[in-house]
């Protein structure tokens, strides 16, 4: 028998019902909290999905971030998230032109609050399994911005 382990980040798709939400937040029209209400619902259905296939470790999908990266490291003093450079993405579909922001480093570093604590805690409590939060590395910070960002 021919075996092989493996990982996952923890990265879903997020579904339909999390981008319309996450949208009428960004317009106003819902408060964070009816966010947070849709963002549960969602992550309880990918921590079932995940337990049915068998995996150990169980992630909310990372459902409650925008980028991978930068809702955690933007939570650091010390980082300032400024606009991005467009990049231009060519498909079959046509050309989508996309401007993820970058952070600076203006200041020493230090996590001065709790930053993912909550979003943990929900995944712990939601399965029997165990719950992983994946977080990014310092080089994340030099990845977006360059040298000059620091």
């Amino acid at each position: 028998m021919l075996s092989f382990k493996a990982d996952h980040v923890g990265s879903m798709l997020r579904p339909k019902e999390v981008h319309e939400a996450r949208d009428k937040r960004q317009r106003g029209e819902i408060t964070a909290e009816e966010l947070r209400v849709v963002e549960n619902a969602a992550i309880e259905k990918t921590i079932k999905r995940q337990e049915a296939v068998g995996l150990q470790s169980i992630t909310d999908g990372e459902f409650r971030r925008a980028f991978f990266h930068i809702d955690f490291l933007e939570k650091l003093k010390g980082v300032v998230v400024k606009g991005g450079l467009p990049v231009k993405f060519r498909s079959v579909g046509g050309e989508l032109e996309f401007a993820p922001p970058r952070m600076e480093i203006v200041g020493r570093l230090e996590r001065t609050q709790a930053i993912s604590v909550d979003d943990f805690s929900f995944v712990r409590d939601a399965t029997s399994r165990t719950a992983k939060l994946c977080i990014p590395s310092p080089t994340m910070l030099h990845f977006r911005a360059g040298r000059k960002g620091i």
